[in-house]
């Protein structure tokens, strides 16, 4: 990636041939080899970080007049503390740990930064001109790195992960490979929310075709050569384009497909009739693989719609006691043709959220202090209701 950046970037190319020890990593320049004294006059080394913004695949743009530091406090060759740093403790968190940020400056000079180059330059000056001065030392080691992390899963660049600083969070969601059974209103979202996600790969599952009603409940827009094409197809085209690691398949899954699930860490069951509900559940619980199955109820008897949106999680080792609790529907009905199944885009989009937001949970990327295996979510009230073990 770094070769990359220097082939469309005038002034990250400008870096690389002075000598400066580049690397890239979590959508930030790291810069190495960079000398500094400490409070005793020692000579060390440290690291210089400035982030990325993403203009399109290859190109970026200078950020802010701030850049981290992984090193002790810089010091002058009186002894004290280099001035005007605006230098004050920070972490950052990057894929490669032999860089570790510990703080962060801000000095902008009046006619702020033009580019990287400027930027790196003046904070060159700044920290390493004293330690240049005494020991004769230079940041041009040539240094480069250009093989640090593994090829990322989008086809663009996660700018936003970068910006939030979270990309020591979002890196734990990296090894999963993600089912999702059934793309109609629900699974749509839960969709379009693991495509945004750095998960290893997606795999989603829906012989069902897509029609008009379908667009109104689920994210994009509707183009009409999409009608009348199968849901898995639809979503193949306007995801593809977004990442890697992505498959969509006109299957029904049930025992007989069970080989698509070969490697599967986590599924989400977004179908909404009982008998497949349950046959998808004991094909999982079999097959030892954690889900998340979701489903909504709505009616009209008091005039505007009401009812619940339900989100329930089954861990492998708890899955088949989650179940015989009767969270979900798993038989069918008489009248099942006459039943009138109401769903809204937004309490599908919601629905989606509240699994993502479960799932996220597990893996550590939110804090989670409840450890729930049945949220309901009244939306007449607006108030979740969560059952758990210790509840």
């Amino acid at each position: 990636m770094l070769i990359a950046l220097a082939s469309h970037n005038d002034d990250i190319k400008r870096l690389l041939n002075k000598g400066f020890a580049l690397r890239f990593d979590s959508n930030h320049l790291v810069v190495r080899d960079i000398p500094y004294l400490n409070a005793a006059g020692d000579l060390c080394y440290g690291a210089l970080v400035a982030k990325l913004v993403f203009v399109d695949k290859v190109r970026v743009r200078q950020d802010n007049h701030q850049v981290y530091f992984a090193g002790s406090a810089p010091h002058g060759l009186d002894g004290k503390p280099v001035p005007n740093l605006g230098d004050h403790g920070a972490s950052l968190r990057l894929e490669k740990e032999d860089v570790r940020v510990e703080r962060q400056f801000s000095n902008k000079p009046a006619e702020g930064f033009a580019d990287h180059f400027a930027k790196i330059e003046h904070y060159l000056t700044l920290v390493s001109g004293p330690a240049m001065s005494r020991h004769g030392v230079t940041p041009y080691t040539f240094n480069v790195d250009n093989d640090i992390i593994e090829e990322s899963v989008f086809k663009y660049r996660d700018t936003l992960t970068s910006r939030a600083e979270i990309g020591d969070l979002s890196s734990q969601l990296k090894d999963d490979i993600i089912a999702v059974i059934g793309l109609g209103g629900t699974g749509a979202y839960v969709l379009d929310f693991l495509v945004k996600s750095p998960v290893k790969e997606i795999r989603g599952f829906d012989a069902d075709t897509y029609y008009v009603h379908n667009a109104f409940r689920s994210p994009g827009g509707l183009a009409e050569a999409e009608l009348g094409k199968s849901k898995s197809n639809v979503y193949s085209g306007r995801y593809e384009e977004f990442r890697h690691g992505l498959s969509l398949k006109e299957v029904h899954i049930d025992s007989s497909t069970r080989g698509e699930l070969d490697g599967v860490t986590f599924a989400f069951v977004c179908v909404d009739t009982g008998p497949s509900r349950k046959e998808i559940f004991d094909l999982l619980i079999e097959l030892g693989i954690p889900f998340i199955d979701v489903g909504m109820g709505l009616d009209r008897k008091r005039g505007p719609l009401n009812g619940m949106l339900r989100t329930t999680l089954y861990e492998a080792d708890k899955a088949e006691a989650i179940r015989d609790k009767g969270f979900a529907e798993l038989a069918g009905h008489p009248d099942d043709e006459y039943r009138v199944q109401v769903q809204i885009g937004e309490l599908n989009a919601l629905n989606a959220a509240l699994a993502i937001i479960r799932y996220k949970q597990l893996r550590g990327f939110y804090v989670d202090d409840n450890a729930s295996y049945n949220l309901l979510m009244d939306v007449g009230q607006l108030k979740t209701f969560s059952e758990g073990p210790n509840d």
